[in-house]
């Protein structure tokens, strides 16, 4: 499954997933992201069973304020519609993983 790009008019779509989801907020012009970016692709071509979308933070400020992003790139796992676990900052993709799996 492929990176889904999440606003505000379909984030009612991603939080209703009944799917495990992982939000990567990012810039297009932040150093860590492009780091962090191809990692965040892998995860959603090799477990389907996740729900992974990218939010840039540029064009969607409601949303990184919603999530009280505070510094990019913010990786944020949600189940059944809530936050339950959420890390700044560039991660190897095993914390990833080990994020969506916990």
């Amino acid at each position: 499954m492929s990176v889904f790009n999440v606003n505000m008019e379909n984030f009612d779509l991603v939080k209703n997933s009944g799917k495990t989801v992982l939000l990567d907020f990012y810039a297009d012009w932040c150093g860590p992201c492009r780091m962090v970016s191809p990692l965040v692709d892998e995860i959603a071509e090799e477990n389907p069973q996740y729900l992974v979308g990218k939010i840039n933070v540029t064009n969607e400020p409601e949303l990184a304020q919603t999530f009280g992003v505070a510094s990019i790139p913010t990786l944020v796992v949600m189940k059944d519609g809530n936050v339950v676990s959420r890390s700044a900052g560039a991660r190897p993709k095993a914390q990833i993983l080990a994020m969506l799996e916990s």
